[in-house]
C-alpha cells in the first residue's frame, strides 16, 4: 500500500510546485486591470459636504430634567415651534395624500403641538431655537399612556425634509427623516 501511495504523493507534490511558478509569471493586479481611455472632459466636482447629523448638533444635558408642567408662554414668539417646521409631514411619502386616521406615518405640527397617528405631544419647554430648528421637551399622551420626550426637529433639503431626533430613555437610536406633504 505504501508503494501505491508514494507515486500519488510525489505526483501531487509536483503539481503543487508547478502551480506556484515564479513571480515573473504573474502580473500584478494593477497591471491586469483595464484602464479606461482618457477623456478631455472636466473632472466631476466633489460632492457637497454632508449636512451635520442631528446627533452632532445637540448634546443633551443629563442634569436637565423634563419640566413638571408646560412653561408659561409656550406656543408664541420664541417659545413656539418655528414656522418653517410647522405643517404636515410623513415618514412614508405615500401617506401624504391619505385621509387623517389612515395616514399611519403622518406628523402634523403647529406652534405648540406634534400630532401623530395615535399620540400627541405638547411643547413644554424650549431649550434651543432658530428659524429652522428647535430642541425642546414635550409632554406626550397616547394609547392610555403619558411620557416626556426631549426632541430635536430641524429642516433639511431646502425645507423638503424634517429631521427628527429623539433623546432619552426609549428614544429611537437614529434620526428619522420626514417628507413635507403638499398643503
Amino acid at each position: 500500500m505504501t508503494r501505491t501511495l508514494l507515486p500519488l504523493f510525489l505526483s501531487g507534490g509536483m503539481l503543487m510546485l508547478a502551480a506556484c511558478g515564479d513571480s515573473a509569471d504573474k502580473a500584478a493586479p494593477e497591471e491586469k486591470a483595464s484602464v479606461a481611455p482618457a477623456t478631455d472632459a472636466e473632472p466631476a466636482p466633489p460632492p457637497p459636504a454632508p449636512e451635520p447629523t442631528p446627533a452632532e448638533e445637540y448634546q443633551p444635558d443629563p442634569a436637565m430634567k423634563p419640566p413638571a408642567a408646560v412653561e408659561a408662554g409656550i406656543g408664541s414668539g420664541e417659545k413656539a415651534i418655528p414656522a418653517a417646521i410647522q405643517g404636515r409631514w410623513a415618514l412614508n411619502a405615500a401617506d401624504c395624500p391619505k385621509r387623517p386616521g389612515t395616514d399611519l406615518t403622518a406628523l402634523v405640527i403647529d406652534a405648540a403641538n406634534l400630532r401623530f397617528h395615535e399620540s400627541h405631544g405638547e411643547l413644554a419647554r424650549v431649550r434651543e431655537r432658530s428659524a429652522n430648528r428647535i430642541v425642546a421637551d414635550y409632554k406626550f399622551s397616547g394609547e392610555g399612556m403619558d411620557w416626556d420626550r426631549l426632541m430635536m426637529l430641524s429642516i433639511a433639503d431646502g425645507g423638503k425634509t424634517l429631521v427628527r431626533r429623539d433623546y432619552g430613555e426609549g428614544a429611537a437610536a437614529n434620526a428619522m427623516r420626514y417628507t413635507r406633504c403638499a398643503a
